[in-house]
């Protein structure tokens, strides 16, 4: 009787063993995903997990039974936090492990410097898992905010949101990144404002912003942006147009298809600083924080013009003779 139990309780152990062997190792089960990202929607348990990994043929029947029992010895298995994971092949002890942390996929939205509001928005479409709650450019301008002693209210939303990548979980609403962008605008151009020279041709944090604007536009190259504003500056302070093309491209909106003619140089809409004197009625593009640096600082200087060398770079004039003869050269092609 005794050899009887004995060999009985040994059968059991070993079929206990066998099973907590059977129980981790489904757990070394390996999982594929259709795509980068897998969602834990709320009210998610490990059973209905366990019935979708069915359906794709990655476990069996037995395979979520013995899951189901490993997880009354492990009942943290259970613990899952709803969300969008990055995921990659990978077993499913690790999926668990990656469910049970709350290490949700990190998204991405980039506001561009030099671009339009508009063009900005339009990317905006095509970003994964981003609530677009906004389209229209006056909706935007609903939600930012302006202070008011800054100047006049914008006559738009351009330029109110501060260009740079701010990451965003599964299901943000784009109209909470647009207030982030807006509050980061408001705190880097009020440094700006705080650090600018004394005596510059700029009554208030709004002329500042177009002002960046227009510099933002006329050049990539970061340090020439001084040299740039001091342009713009001196013309103001002169009391001279400012004559820039970006303005009047900008003014012209659709009806500008890439090749400015002199009929737009004479169109008379508002932000044609050929027509009119002075700074136009706001930003025509988001501004870099560079950019803000330069309108605040501009550089000393006595230029007035400055051509494009084709590189990227500009040929700065004091003079209108000195102006014609790079034009003649660099646009033209004819050295003198």
């Amino acid at each position: 009787m005794k050899k009887f139990l004995l060999q009985s309780l040994v059968v059991m152990a070993v079929a206990a063993f066998g099973l907590r062997n059977e129980l981790q190792q489904v757990l070394q089960t390996p999982l594929q995903f259709p795509a980068a990202y897998y969602e834990v929607k709320a009210g998610s348990n490990l059973s209905a997990l366990c019935r979708q990994w069915q359906q794709t043929q990655q476990m069996s029947a037995l395979d979520c039974q013995l899951l189901k029992l490993q997880s009354l010895l492990q009942p943290q298995l259970r613990q899952l936090k709803a969300g969008v994971y990055a995921v990659q092949p990978m077993s499913l002890q690790q999926f668990l492990q990656l469910a049970r942390s709350g290490k949700v996929a990190q998204f991405s939205l980039t506001l561009r410097e030099g671009w339009t509001l508009a063009q900005n928005l339009q990317a905006f479409t095509a970003l994964p898992y981003l609530e677009v709650d906004v389209t229209e450019l006056a909706s935007v301008q609903a939600l930012l905010s302006w202070p008011a002693d800054w100047g006049p209210q914008p006559v738009s939303a351009e330029a109110l949101v501060f260009p740079e990548t701010y990451f965003y979980t599964a299901n943000t609403k784009l109209s909470v990144l647009l207030k982030r962008a807006n509050q980061a605008l408001l705190a880097k151009l009020d440094a700006a404002w705080r650090e600018k020279q004394s005596g510059l041709p700029l009554q208030n944090r709004y002329e500042l912003l177009t002002l960046a604007s227009i510099i933002e536009k006329e050049t990539g190259h970061l340090p020439e942006k001084p040299l740039i504003s001091s342009v713009f500056v001196n013309r103001l302070q002169m009391k001279m147009r400012l004559q820039t093309d970006p303005t009047v491209i900008y003014g012209l909106g659709a009806r500008y298809q890439g090749d400015i003619k002199r009929e737009h140089l004479k169109d008379p809409h508002p932000y044609n600083t050929y027509v009119y004197a002075g700074l136009p009625p706001g930003p025509i593009a988001l501004v870099s924080w560079g950019s803000l640096q330069a309108a605040a600082q501009p550089a000393t200087s006595d230029k007035l013009y400055f051509v494009a060398r084709g590189d990227g770079t500009h040929q700065f004039s004091s003079s209108l003779k000195e102006h014609n003869q790079a034009v003649q050269q660099y646009i033209f092609g004819k050295k003198s």
